[in-house]
């Protein structure tokens, strides 16, 4: 199975990613955890962050998803991945694909800025911060919807998450 989980930057993909993974090997299954982070490091990419290189790199996250699903391994995918193309792509290309969008406001994601990047994209124009400078095609079809901020905690987002594995 794959389970991409989007949302912007701040929004707790990697957190929530990390305890389904967690939670997905403690029930005996094998699992990869593609981050969009430390994709970018494995690909040598530190610096892709135009929309054309993230659109890129998506589409690459994409492949690799269903390369490992193929082999019988669930993905769990973090990434914004902000393209309408890719989700399409993943959802005609990977089977049992679950899409999970975490959704956060904006203002809720620059409250919680601990590295000052929505603040240096507010101040620096092109800085290629998506949702300030670079567009996010919110998720128009996703297998759920999570409003994670609030009374919401990654623990709660994971169970919602896995209540998807049929």
């Amino acid at each position: 199975m794959v389970w991409w989980i989007t949302g912007l930057s701040g929004s707790g993909k990697t957190i929530v990613a990390r305890l389904v993974r967690d939670r997905l090997v403690a029930c005996g299954r094998s699992v990869f955890l593609l981050d969009g982070d430390a994709m970018r490091a494995v690909l040598d990419e530190p610096d892709a962050h135009s929309q054309d290189d993230r659109r890129r790199l998506a589409f690459i996250y994409g492949r690799f998803a269903r390369e490992i699903a193929t082999q019988g391994i669930d993905a769990v995918c973090a990434t914004i991945s902000m393209f309408h193309a890719v989700r399409r792509w993943n959802r005609t290309n990977i089977p049992r694909y679950r899409e999970v969008y975490l959704r956060v406001p904006l203002s809720e994601l620059e409250s919680r800025d601990r590295q000052g990047m929505y603040q240096r994209a507010r101040s620096q124009p092109g800085s290629c911060v998506v949702g300030v400078d670079l567009p996010f095609e919110e998720p128009d079809a996703p297998d759920l919807v999570i409003d994670n901020y609030g009374a919401v905690d990654p623990d709660q987002a994971a169970s919602q998450i896995l209540s998807l594995d049929r």
